[in-house]
């Protein structure tokens, strides 16, 4: 029988790990990707002699990577690390951050005077957290669906205690646990910093204080978060997969009803017996399929991540005062969370995160520098366009930071980028600049979110973080083998 042919349009993680699975079981793959090199968001910028992880620089549940591996019956081809302490967090006029452990006991001190009583507390809400993790894991997480309508009743299968964290938002549920605000904010940036706020957010998703708080904690690679999309790239080529750079699907080729193949922006046409989008599954429903249920209008309409400001800073000399994993708050935090969705001007006061990978990866610097990764949320671009500002904005941060820090950033920088939404939008068809793409509200998670097949075309089949089961590298490895039981399903009916 002869192997079936996939197209793969996009490399990101989700892409990549589809192109594992689907290799490992005999299918023949080819991937096209508009960016000049493999990753989508987990990706890598080199300037001045400094290394960049330029999108996500940890991640929880390690052991969907096992389970991506074995499935493939290869050994895990890099090596990865837990952090200790997970983060910092610094808030504005205090000089000392707290300091967020995994181990229980440590993390009482970290709180000690500012919550009493507050181990007995974490552990009553990680009980519940860690409940709501595993009674929705297998029904709700790691499943297809074939309608909303399945979905919704598989929703029913849920245990009903869990239900009240459907209708409440996780600063109620965090508030219910915890009295000081500090902990509460705390507790609440799994949220904030992916894309959300705790106000706007399900308490169901108090789930990720367990998965970040005690059920496998948060991890770094060695050598840099690249070192996951180089090490599958090798695989991948070592298998004979096509990758092709520089190639951005701009069409489709569409005979009697009936797809025929895509066509990119030098006009080169590209056919395969199935198709794998690792694009943003609604956008590119609207702007490639020209569907009117994914029309700007409607997109727009939905609840989107916010987009990502980003700075990389390759700077002179160690900073003890920085840990790897640093969040930067000021002291106004839900004035803060309200207005910065729907801002048309850049934040005056910004809250951000900084990473400084050559903590634990010294070849990502220089000797004796270091390189300094800052993350700011703000506005996508539906709500701000323009990015005249960006130097300002810059500015504004570094000089924030160097005095939190006390230390001159922008004497001692010798390499500095900055990506605005607009580069992030341009280079990697971000859906109006949203960092993380579609939202995690109750109508668009699990069988509400854009399906993970196409609804016209039969051979046509989505992965990545738009589609289900959502946002963040070990869901989106967990969409490839939802994707690939769907492409199996198929190849057995034709």
């Amino acid at each position: 029988m002869k192997k079936k042919k996939v197209l793969i349009i996009g490399t990101g993680l989700g892409g990549l790990a589809t192109a594992l699975r689907l290799s490992s079981r005999g299918f023949e793959v080819e991937m096209v990707e508009k960016y000049h090199q493999p990753g989508g968001r987990l990706n890598r910028m080199s300037k001045d002699g400094f290394d960049f992880d330029m999108g996500p620089s940890f991640f929880s549940m390690s052991y969907e990577f096992r389970e991506l591996f074995d499935d493939v019956k290869l050994p895990i081809p890099f090596t990865i690390k837990p952090l200790d302490p997970l983060y910092a967090v610094y808030f504005a006029g205090k000089k000392d951050p707290f300091l967020i452990y995994k181990n229980k006991d440590e993390l009482a001190k970290t709180f000690a005077g500012v919550e009493p009583d507050f181990k007995n507390k974490l552990v009553k809400y990680l009980e519940q957290a860690k409940e709501i993790f595993h009674d929705t894991e297998y029904r709700i997480v790691k499943k297809n669906f074939e309608s909303p309508l399945q979905y919704a009743l598989s929703l029913t299968s849920v245990p009903l205690k869990h239900a009240g964290g459907m209708f409440t938002n996780m600063w109620q549920r965090l508030s219910k646990n915890f009295d000081s605000e500090e902990v509460k904010i705390i507790f609440s940036l799994v949220a904030f910093f992916l894309g959300a706020t705790p106000y706007q957010t399900p308490a169901v998703y108090s789930l990720m204080n367990y998965m970040e708080l005690e059920h496998d904690g948060y991890w770094n690679v060695e050598g840099g978060m690249y070192k996951i999309t180089e090490s599958i790239v090798n695989l991948l080529t070592d298998r004979g997969v096509k990758f092709h750079f520089n190639t951005e699907i701009i069409s489709r080729l569409e005979v009697n009803g009936e797809l025929n193949g895509f066509v990119d922006d030098k006009g080169k046409e590209w056919k395969a017996d199935i198709y794998v989008v690792n694009a943003d599954a609604a956008a590119f429903r609207g702007g490639i399929f020209k569907r009117k249920k994914f029309a700007e209008k409607k997109l727009d309409k939905m609840s989107w991540t916010l987009a990502p400001f980003t700075i990389y800073l390759g700077v002179k000399g160690k900073i003890p005062e920085l840990h790897q994993h640093n969040y930067f708050l000021g002291s106004n935090f839900k004035e803060y969370a309200d207005k910065i969705f729907k801002t048309s001007v850049a934040p005056e006061k910004p809250y951000y995160y900084v990473n400084v990978s050559s903590r634990s990866n010294p070849a990502c610097a220089p000797e004796g520098c270091e390189n300094i990764f800052i993350l700011c949320p703000v506005p996508d671009l539906r709500f701000k366009s323009n990015w005249d500002d960006a130097e300002q904005l810059t500015k504004t941060i570094i000089s924030d930071l160097s005095t939190r820090i006390n230390y001159n950033l922008h004497d001692q920088t010798i390499s500095q980028t900055v990506l605005t939404p607009l580069d992030w939008e341009e280079k990697f068809n971000l859906y109006k600049g949203s960092g993380l793409g579609l939202a995690h509200g109750m109508m668009q998670v699990g069988g509400f979110r854009p399906a993970n097949k196409d609804e016209v075309f039969k051979n046509v089949f989505y992965t990545g973080a738009s589609t289900i089961p959502g946002t963040g590298l070990p869901m989106v490895i967990i969409s490839s083998k939802l994707v690939t039981e769907r492409i199996e399903n198929y190849v057995r009916t034709v």
